[in-house]
């Protein structure tokens, strides 16, 4: 696989991949149907195409579907209209499933929408969608449950955060294992990234946790969220 979101998943998807419905939002008919033929000739079921946030939320509400795809920026002054469409959507419908496309990494947009339930949620850069097979397999996972966050977003939050406490009493070692952490690695993982032994991730995590308030979990997705929970908060908090 080429450029790996951060990405988790459930144990038991929500729904099998033949069965998946898709409402797609875009403004650029161009983008919209070449989105939409792609996804069809994946398998999914494309019940409707729109071009706007209001067609978005009357769609989903008229038949809600497994997942939503939307534009961040949609008429009539293209700033967030779908960015709070999908919020929107996340709030009123909770069964459906949300992937967010902007053109640029966008901190605020992410963290907006990311906040509260971090589940069935994800936030990517429109450049991913030529990598065709990771992204389809992205769908799925957000479609399960799962979260997937633009690697280029968990940069740019844990660069910002950096610059502030409390991470500001993390050693550099355990700001590398935060890093990868936030890319969605285990703690095997890191230890042959880090080249150090599983025992000394084992510490670091603890310890990071510790100085971060973060209650430790068994499962690495849930030690992924709490780390995506950390980064929004700081994000939202910037100046």
């Amino acid at each position: 696989m080429g450029w790996g979101p951060t990405v988790t998943t459930p144990t038991t998807p929500a729904t099998t991949p033949a069965s998946l419905r898709v409402v797609l939002a875009e403004d650029s008919v161009l983008l919209r149907e070449g989105l939409a033929q792609l996804l069809r000739a994946e398998g999914f079921d494309v019940v409707a195409a729109v071009g706007d946030a209001d067609a978005l939320l009357g769609a989903v509400a008229a038949d809600p579907p497994d997942l939503v795809i939307t534009d961040v920026r949609m008429p009539p002054t293209f700033t967030d209209e779908g960015l709070r469409a999908a919020i929107v959507v996340r709030a009123q419908h909770p069964g459906t499933a949300v992937l967010v496309l902007s053109q640029y990494v966008e901190e605020r947009y992410a963290a907006d929408l990311l906040g509260g339930r971090a589940t069935g949620v994800g936030y990517l850069l429109k450049d991913r969608v030529a990598d065709v097979e990771e992204f389809v397999a992205t769908l799925h996972r957000v479609a399960a449950g799962g979260t997937a966050v633009d690697p280029e977003v968990v940069a740019q939050l844990l660069s910002r955060a950096q610059r502030r406490d409390p991470l500001d009493s993390l050693t550099p070692r355990e700001l590398d294992v935060l890093r990868l952490m936030a890319e969605g690695r285990s703690n095997r993982a890191i230890a042959a990234d880090l080249v150090v032994s599983d025992k000394a991730v084992e510490k670091h995590v603890s310890n990071l946790f510790a100085k971060l308030g973060l209650a430790p979990a068994g499962e690495d997705h849930r030690r992924v969220l709490a780390v995506l929970h950390h980064l929004r908060s700081s994000g939202a908090s910037a100046p």
